[in-house]
């Protein structure tokens, strides 16, 4: 955020406690924070999608409205024109019968036009679907247009023919979620699509290999908060466990095994330290995997040197 910005919010006063001295600005964010109750005033990545902006001369000085911003998650990214329904010219005034019946005809032609392509038309059933798994899933706007880039890239290989909108929506999204850190599993987004996972693996092994894609490893430091508040632990039980698999990850033991398993018996170890009562069937359900791994991952962390395990 560039100082004349902030320079420009030095006055603003916070809507809970009113307190103007006690702003700051986040670095790394540019998000504008009040210091006394932690409240995030003005978010720059809000600020981009307003649409105004501010023109600055020696003559003028005003804000002009520049319409929706573009976006890659609509089939034409935002830029189509739109013929209104309201029958009324520029000036307000009633357009006379003799010219509404033509004007009705360019909305229908117009309407159209806009989806005479193929493509169009599954781009625009497929940007339905994905709004309805966003809200489903959690995912915030970047990870959407992440998802929607990634379906752009899936369609121009022509990947589609032969599969559904669906699956490769389903694996766009399990790819965007693995780049951006969010933790979301192929079995979680398998089951809100209504599809089976064994198929979104076979589409997701395709694009990995088409597209040439390099993913990142899971996070298994996300995994324990997730499956910590999903089972409702304890702060302390999901800390403890942060440092005991931040303890396991400097060893080589961790090479090669999977990130769920190692979180969840991290966890499940946290909580039997701190008399918590946590089934190790519950937390293999929620992280995906089976007892039988969670309990082979116990046996390598209780098999690690102390000082390892609860540095």
């Amino acid at each position: 955020m560039s100082q004349k910005l902030i320079n420009s919010y030095s006055s603003i006063l916070c809507p809970l406690c009113s307190r103007p001295t006690n702003i700051i600005t986040d670095q790394e964010s540019g998000e504008l924070i009040c210091t006394a109750c932690g409240t995030v005033i003005i978010d720059p990545h809000q600020q981009e999608s307003s649409g105004w902006i501010n023109t600055d001369s020696e003559e003028v000085n005003f804000r002009s409205r520049t319409g929706a911003p573009t976006s890659l998650a609509k089939y034409d990214r935002g830029l189509s024109t739109v013929i209104g329904k309201i029958n009324r010219d520029a000036s307000g005034r009633q357009i006379d019968m003799s010219m509404r019946t033509r004007i009705g005809r360019w909305r229908t032609w117009d309407t159209r036009t806009q989806t005479n392509d193929s493509s169009k038309r599954n781009l625009q059933a497929a940007f339905v679907h994905l709004y309805t798994m966003k809200d489903a899933l959690g995912l915030p706007e970047h990870v959407i247009e992440k998802v929607a880039y990634l379906y752009r890239k899936i369609q121009e290989r022509k990947l589609i023919k032969g599969r559904t909108i669906k699956g490769a929506l389903a694996v766009a999204s399990y790819i965007a979620c693995r780049e951006m850190g969010i933790p979301r599993t192929l079995k979680e987004i398998s089951k809100i699509t209504n599809l089976k996972e064994k198929e979104v693996a076979r589409i997701y092994r395709k694009v990995m290999v088409e597209l040439d894609l390099k993913i990142p490893q899971v996070d298994a430091v996300k995994e324990i908060i997730k499956i910590g508040n999903i089972c409702s632990v304890s702060e302390k039980s999901k800390r403890a466990a942060i440092r005991t698999l931040i303890g396991i990850m400097k060893t080589e033991s961790a090479a090669g095994k999977n990130p769920m398993g190692l979180a969840g018996a991290a966890l499940y170890l946290a909580c039997k330290d701190n008399d918590e009562e946590l089934t190790q069937a519950k937390i293999a359900e929620v992280a995906g995997v089976t007892e039988v791994t969670l309990r082979h991952d116990l046996d390598l962390i209780l098999h690690l040197p102390e000082l390892v395990v609860r540095n």
